[in-house]
């Protein structure tokens, strides 16, 4: 691929990280949504130390409210204050980058407070008011393609933010619909969105996703995650984000089609192998 601008992000011990061509790989990674702090303590440690070892930059992940659960019943989180509580002391007694969904334009004064990536859902893309508010932050936005838009229509998400003054934008692919039930990648998607000097990161778990196939919530399919991702690294990515916890099949949200924290390692090192033989 061509290469982009790179995009820079803050971290607590006030060196930074830079994301795009000639960077370290990001990975972004952490449980679906917020749990308890011990556990999101517990994943944001171990996954601090592995990226440490693999040369990987780290921004811990995890939602504070999943407005967009299949059912009324299902676990959101623990919602905005207390969320971006709990971000704040992982932030800041861990000195590790923290990001979470927003959804809402009332929602991004406050969270831009403690977190240093703003994470736009894809279902909510193309929110003209919301991209505008993030945008106006100065911080860096992480935008994930909606499962119904094109990767060349991504450019008018591109637009709205740098026309609202934002110039700190990561793309990220995460599957589009496939019928009912399914998701397919498209890797087409990935040069075409960097094609708009935006840095591309793939969404490893929520592509292997089943929207709605489980009934009252999704379904997954973990065993793609690796092949997937393995793909999408050699096609030139520069960045991924990953749902992990450590034991996905008691998790709170997106279980199915989360990776195992005693997986995780495994697959990073052969990922760090692809792109090291796609970069020379």
């Amino acid at each position: 691929m061509d290469s982009v601008s790179s995009v820079p992000v803050a971290t607590p011990d006030g060196n930074g990280i830079e994301v795009g061509s000639g960077q370290p790989l990001l990975l972004i990674a952490g449980p679906c949504a917020l749990e308890s702090e011990e556990l999101a303590r517990r994943v944001a440690g171990e996954m601090q130390e592995i990226c440490a070892r693999l040369g990987l930059s780290y921004v811990f992940k995890a939602s504070f409210d999943k407005a967009n659960r299949t059912s009324l019943d299902s676990y959101r989180g623990p919602g905005l204050e207390e969320g971006l509580s709990i971000l704040s002391r992982i932030r800041e007694k861990m000195q590790v980058p923290v990001i979470s969904d927003i959804h809402e334009s009332s929602q991004v004064a406050p969270a831009a407070e403690v977190l240093d990536i703003l994470q736009i859902p894809a279902f909510l893309c193309r929110q003209t008011d919301l991209l505008v508010a993030a945008a106006r932050t100065n911080k860096p936005i992480n935008l994930k393609k909606g499962q119904f838009v094109s990767p060349w229509d991504m450019e008018n998400g591109v637009n709205k933010i740098r026309g609202a003054g934002g110039n700190k934008i990561m793309l990220v692919e995460r599957g589009a619909s496939f019928g009912y039930n399914n998701l397919v990648v498209d890797m087409r998607s990935l040069p075409v969105m960097r094609g708009f000097n935006c840095p591309v990161i793939y969404d490893a778990t929520h592509s292997v996703q089943l929207p709605g196939g489980a009934g009252g919530s999704s379904g997954g399919q973990r065993e793609f995650i690796a092949p997937l991702s393995r793909a999408a690294v050699a096609a030139g990515i520069d960045g991924l984000f990953m749902e992990v916890h450590p034991d996905p099949d008691k998790a709170l949200c997106d279980g199915p089609n989360s990776i195992a924290l005693d997986r995780i390692e495994e697959l990073l090192v052969q990922l760090v192998r692809i792109r090291e033989a796609v970069s020379v």
